[in-house]
Parts: structure tokens; C-alpha cells; sequence
């Protein structure tokens, strides 16, 4: 990458549709913070600011609130870059990405560099051929208005080059900013004995409905199973653990600020998505020592799941390779693995990107 000039990108816009606890919006709110702190001008247009992330939002960040949660109101996103004038625009998650393509669309050649990150799988297995088709057309109008690709691995990045047919030179490998202990969060009341932690929003793609029927199948009939999230699944979760008579055993207390606490107190963290960009749990259960077990949800499980030591991954339909792989990390005297630290300066990486395309743009 070429030499860039301090400070150049001095003003970063980027955008939310709720505060409600996703993975993308946590992530975007730490990397916010990092960037305040360097120095930078962070302007976050947000649908609303409801939802429990609001307590994450860092002192100094400009917000600009619609006070519409709706998907659809972030397509005015060209409006407030017009009054904002930023040097740069954040798409924080693909799932976003519509929205970026709306203010390109809108902004023409005004329009400042946009850098988008993968933030979930572009290969999705779980779609049928119609909606696998347009998913797949969907991503190669990707490269038309993204000025640069952000990955979280290698395999990530290799994934966006053959899906988006972006080109190699456009795309980067930048981390997550690693999650840290919250001084001021809630402590979550945590199972009595030993159980089974899972962290993520209460929602199709996650799929808990395979580990609370796992529960039962385990050999330790004593375990209990915590899900830390929520989403519009919760009524059908109670009733599935009603069904099965697991009302003493798995718990929902809903979203917590701080997950890594029960993380580390965990025998294992579990993750049974359909489909995952680089699933940032992982990470953080092994950040604390706790062994993984998760579905092959994503071309990075693998990489972050890289030794045996560390945890199992399972083909998504395999119920019995699911329950066979807790039993194995469940059994008594198993070795948990040694904290894994992740190395680099993520926040830092973003912004002699956004430097370097600010520059670009001068010249």
C-alpha cells in the first residue's frame, strides 16, 4: 500500500440500523471508539438508538439519529453525508451493503470512498437455487461501489475475491478490535455446576434449536445449556425446552454487555449457525481458554479453530458428530486450551486504509 499522510482521513461516517445487540454493530462501536481516541471524527447515522448496545456508544462519537429503525430509512444515507462531509464512509457488515450501494448510487462522483467489511458468509448453503442465484448476482455489483473489500482472514478475503470478483489489489485482511472485559456491565447469574455457554442473537441463522435438542443426548445429564442473546426466536426456543423438559437445564437470560465472564467460566462455548462471517465468539472463547465446538458455518471456523487443541468443528447437519464432539471436550480431566491472544492493530489498520483512500481521492 502506498505511503499515506497522517490524519488525512480526519472524518469517518458510518452507519446502523438499531442499538439492538448484533455482532456487526458491537464490533462497529469498538472500532468507533478506537478511532475517537486516535484522534479521529466518528459520525454514526443510526436508525435508532434503542437496544442495549446504547450503553457502548463512546463518548464523542457524533450521532445522528432517524428515529426510524426500519432497514429502508438508512437509504436517506446520502443526505446526511452531504451535510457530514466526511473523508470516508464505514459499511460495517454486508448486510449493510444495500445501503451503501443507495448513497453511491445517489452521491455520483461526490461520493467520498466507501470500504465495506464481510461481515457474514457469501457462500450461503442453507439458500435454494432462485435465492443462491440472486445472492450470487446480488455480489458481484459489490466491486461497482465499494472502494475497498475488508476481510477478518485470509480465507475470508479469498472468499470475497471469488464471490464479489473483486479484484485481489482491493481487498484487505484487517481483524476485529478483540473484545475486552465491561468494568460497568451487569453480571449475568451463571448455572449452578458445569454448562455449556452459547453467545448470539436469538435468530434463524444461529440455529440453537440444535444444541437444546443436543442437550439431552449428552452423556452428563447434569449440564446446563446458557444462551446469551436475543431475537425474535425466544417464544419458539421456550417452547422447544418446554417440549423436551429442559426448563431446569437451559437458560435465556437475554443480552448481557459482557459475555466474556461466562465465556471463561464455561466447560465449552458452542456454535450451531447455519452460516457465520468470522465468528467473533470464537475467538473470544478461546481468548479466555475455553474450548469450541461449532459448525462449519463459515470459511473461517477453521482458521480460528486451527489445532485439535482448541476445539471441534462439525459438519452443520451432523446432529450426532455435534453431540459426540461436546461429549469429548465434556469428559472428565479434558485439558482446556492455553488462552490464545490476538496479535496486530486492527484500529490502526482501518485508518491507514481510510488514509491511503483519502489520499488517493486528493490526487
Amino acid at each position: 500500500m502506498p505511503q499515506h499522510t497522517a490524519s488525512q482521513a480526519r472524518h469517518i461516517l458510518t452507519f446502523a440500523q438499531t442499538l439492538r445487540g448484533g455482532g456487526v454493530e458491537r464490533a462497529m462501536l469498538r472500532m468507533a471508539a478506537g478511532w475517537l481516541e486516535r484522534g479521529r471524527r466518528v459520525t454514526l447515522v443510526l436508525g435508532s438508538r434503542e437496544g442495549p448496545l446504547a450503553a457502548e456508544l463512546p463518548g464523542g462519537l457524533e450521532v445522528v439519529e432517524l428515529k426510524d429503525e426500519r432497514y429502508r430509512a438508512l437509504f436517506s444515507l446520502a443526505k446526511h453525508v452531504r451535510a457530514a462531509r466526511p473523508d470516508v464512509i464505514f459499511c460495517p457488515g454486508n448486510h449493510y451493503s444495500a445501503i451503501a450501494a443507495m448513497a453511491r448510487l445517489r452521491l455520483g462522483r461526490s461520493c467520498p470512498p466507501i470500504v465495506g467489511k464481510v461481515s457474514n458468509a457469501l457462500v450461503r448453503p442453507e439458500q435454494g437455487p432462485v435465492a443462491a442465484w440472486g445472492y450470487r448476482r446480488w455480489l458481484r455489483q459489490h466491486p461497482r461501489f465499494l472502494n475497498q473489500v475488508v476481510a477478518m482472514t485470509p480465507a475470508m478475503a479469498a472468499e470475497a475475491v471469488a464471490e464479489m470478483g473483486i479484484a485481489p489489489d482491493r481487498v484487505r485482511v484487517i481483524a476485529n478490535p478483540p473484545a475486552l472485559p465491561v468494568a460497568a456491565a451487569t453480571p449475568v447469574a451463571l448455572p449452578q455446576g458445569r454448562f455449556i455457554v452459547g453467545v448470539g442473537r436469538l435468530e434463524p441463522q444461529k440455529r440453537w434449536d440444535r444444541m437444546i435438542a443436543a442437550l439431552p443426548r449428552l452423556a452428563d445429564a447434569r449440564l446446563s445449556l446458557l444462551i446469551l442473546g436475543e431475537g425474535s426466536l425466544r417464544g419458539a426456543l421456550e417452547a422447544q425446552v418446554r417440549s423436551l423438559g429442559l426448563e431446569d437445564r437451559v437458560f435465556l437470560p437475554g443480552h448481557v454487555a459482557d459475555p466474556l465472564p461466562a465465556l471463561e467460566a464455561a466447560a465449552v462455548a458452542v456454535l450451531t449457525s447455519d452460516y457465520e462471517g468470522v465468528p467473533g465468539v470464537l475467538r473470544e472463547a478461546l481468548s479466555v481458554g475455553t474450548p469450541v465446538v461449532s459448525t462449519e458455518s463459515s470459511v473461517a471456523v477453521r482458521e480460528i479453530v486451527h489445532a485439535p487443541a482448541l476445539g471441534t468443528v462439525v459438519a452443520r447437519e451432523d446432529e450426532m458428530a455435534l453431540v459426540a464432539a461436546l461429549d469429548h471436550w465434556l469428559a472428565p480431566g479434558r485439558s482446556r486450551p492455553n488462552r490464545q491472544v490476538d496479535a496486530g492493530d486492527p484500529v490502526g489498520d482501518y485508518l491507514a486504509l481510510f488514509d491511503w483512500l483519502a489520499a488517493q481521492r486528493i490526487r
